[in-house]
């Protein structure tokens, strides 16, 4: 770590759906400057993979932004878990594989045969590559000469500092989401590693809240930065959006990280209620402690389901529960608390205005959200990091089926903040941005919340 917290940190946030840059001031929190682009996916090749040159090009444009308006002190780095690198001294081996890809599943029984139990790793077994480890196993069957080249496996944020510093580190909260690699009771790697002799392909771990290095000289004069520049190593986007919170006294208390994933865990809880076959696990937080987590595709969902988003009136709630127009599991096939079960509209949606059609998906959101609950555990409050914190309706659903506050976090960058916080140390603590929202209140609610609950059980 350099002495001083470099004041305008560069936040390099690359989500499953978009990746953005963000400037942030580090001494007011503020955002200073962003630039964004869709995260696609190239679907030639061996298998559909990240476009990592667009977003190499992206980035390096954007920090050039960056550092003619306000001048860049230091880069900092978070991306999706589930997703990683396979390098060689020449650089990429083969392609980084997006996790939605099936390719995998081409060599699912053999990986059952080797993978550690859920007691071990705290890992489920999820569909497609949604387990890094099922990706490397397959990787290393069907292309065994490009594997045998394979000199380092690192975790995707690590990829990208390598990418701005040429230095390699592992780090334990993309380790640790649910990957099969790493085993959060003991703070090492799990037995797969070990029965698959990949120890010496993943580098040494380091912190995520240290630096990795310094820019690299053409990185440098390509961008106009400083080469001295620090990056820290990078960090899980949802271990990000947490990292603000770890401070807070009052455990056990619960985020809710909000975008293509909805990510609720639960800090100070128990992993005892956690059940693989619902997508209920254990993240890793930033000092390698376990975090019962819970999740499901809620970003996507309400996409699916809202084609056309507008601010419900009082009116369109009250229509929604009165006449029983629910929203039923699940619109992402294989993910979340309800993955086998097939989604599904008690009405037909295209009866519905759009105020309507955006109360009926927050409220099944929320419903989602507290199923989630019973999994990963509930705190003694929630707060809310990133869109679902601007859903009002969601909030207000979601305090009625828990009873206990939620607040919508003050940062409206969410995992960027958390990203900056690498710099100096992690100290910054951040509290609750807004007042608990109030309980929604609407006649017929309790039975439309039985009724939802009937309908999904089983």
């Amino acid at each position: 770590m350099s002495q001083a917290t470099p004041r305008h940190v560069a936040v390099i946030d690359i989500g499953k759906t978009n990746a953005k840059v963000v400037l942030i001031d580090t001494r007011t929190q503020a955002q200073l400057a962003a630039e964004s682009m869709p995260n696609t996916v190239v679907h030639d090749g061996p298998y559909p993979h990240a476009d990592v040159e667009r977003l190499w090009t992206f980035i390096k444009a954007v920090l050039t932004h960056l550092q003619a308006a306000h001048g860049v002190d230091g880069i900092s780095i978070t991306t999706h878990g589930a997703t990683g690198a396979l390098l060689s001294e020449k650089g990429l081996v083969l392609p980084v594989l997006d996790y939605e890809s099936d390719a995998p599943e081409a060599s699912a029984e053999a990986y059952e045969r080797v993978r550690p139990g859920f007691a071990e790793t705290l890992s489920p077994r999820l569909p497609a590559g949604l387990n890094w480890g099922a990706q490397i196993f397959w990787q290393a069957r069907a292309f065994p000469e490009d594997f045998a080249q394979v000199t380092a496996i690192v975790p995707y944020p690590q990829y990208w500092a390598w990418r701005l510093t040429g230095m390699l580190a592992s780090e334990v909260t993309s380790l640790g989401c649910h990957t099969d690699l790493w085993a959060p009771d003991t703070g090492d790697f799990s037995s797969l590693v070990a029965s698959q002799h990949w120890q010496q392909l993943f580098p040494p771990v380091r912190p995520a809240a240290s630096v990795i290095g310094t820019l690299l000289p053409d990185i440098a004069a390509e961008t106009g930065l400083p080469s001295s520049t620090p990056v820290t190593t990078g960090i899980h986007d949802s271990n990000a959006s947490l990292l603000p919170h770890l401070g807070n006294a009052a455990t056990p208390f619960t985020v809710v990280s909000a975008g293509t994933w909805t990510i609720l865990m639960t800090v100070g809880g128990s992993t005892a209620a956690l059940d693989p076959d619902r997508d209920s696990l254990a993240n890793v937080d930033a000092h390698g402690r376990p975090v019962p987590t819970a999740r499901f595709m809620g970003g996507r969902e309400f996409d699916a389901l809202v084609p056309e988003i507008a601010e419900p009136t009082p009116d369109d709630i009250a229509h929604v529960i009165a006449n029983d127009v629910q929203v039923l599991p699940s619109f992402a096939p294989g993910v979340g608390p309800f993955g086998r079960q097939t989604g599904r509209w008690t009405v037909d949606p295209d009866t519905l205005t759009p105020g309507q059609r955006t109360a009926a998906a927050s409220v099944y959101l929320a419903l989602v959200a507290s199923t989630c609950l019973d999994l990963c555990g509930l705190g003694r409050a929630i707060t809310l990091e990133g869109p679902l914190g601007r859903n009002g309706l969601f909030a207000r659903c979601l305090a009625t089926l828990t009873g206990v506050p939620v607040h919508a976090s003050g940062d409206a960058t969410g995992t960027s903040l958390g990203a900056s916080l690498l710099f100096g140390g992690m100290e910054t603590r951040q509290t609750s941005g807004s007042h608990a929202f109030p309980p929604l209140q609407v006649d017929g609610l309790d039975a439309y919340i039985a009724q939802w609950r009937r309908r999904t059980a089983g």
